[in-house]
């Protein structure tokens, strides 16, 4: 048996793909999973399956939601060494007078080299800054995650692919409920 942290993107948001969490974990449930937990109504949630492949997990999530809800919700599935290398990794945690609050990681449905920087076009966001890490972008919002354009959006568009973007407060729980 595995856990997996599936996130979800766009759920609870702005009135849109509203989904309560004990609904999302009794749909989860009934498909199989295990020990169904959630944090926050923002789509964290923690599942354990005999299914190793966080990508055909992320699938089925997908699915039985679409089956069960009607909505098409985007899911990224890491584990707990993806949260573990936050932490090790993240140049920004780094800094002298690191404010914890301007950071955030986008975590990627694929990974990506680190050469991808370069589509991201991030010159442009400056005073934002952001480094790609594998299946991650650890992001410095200069002024705040709702001011920027370097937001989930202009990540899937340039890169092709399925981004969900999470506070490093939410990081730092997630990584304590994988414990």
């Amino acid at each position: 048996m595995k856990t997996h942290l599936a996130l979800l993107r766009g759920i609870n948001v702005s009135g849109h793909n509203m989904i309560k969490m004990d609904v999302l974990k009794t749909v989860l449930e009934n498909a199989g999973f295990q020990n169904v937990r959630t944090y926050i109504q923002s789509g964290n949630v923690f599942v354990d399956s005999e299914e190793t492949n966080g990508a055909s997990v992320g699938f089925t999530i997908k699915q039985e939601i679409f089956k069960a809800l009607g909505l098409e919700v985007p899911v990224v599935v890491i584990g707990k060494e993806d949260l573990e290398a936050c932490f090790q990794k993240n140049p920004y945690t780094k800094e002298k007078d690191c404010d914890t609050k301007k950071l955030y990681v986008a975590f990627l449905s694929k990974e990506l080299q680190g050469s991808a920087i370069n589509d991201l076009k991030i010159s442009q966001f400056k005073p934002d800054e952001a480094v790609i890490d594998s299946n991650k972008i650890f992001i410095k919002y200069a002024v705040g995650a709702g001011k920027t354009r370097l937001d989930q959006k202009y990540i899937e568009k340039k890169l092709n692919l399925i981004a969900t973007i999470r506070n490093w407060n939410t990081v730092s729980t997630l990584l304590e409920m994988f414990g």
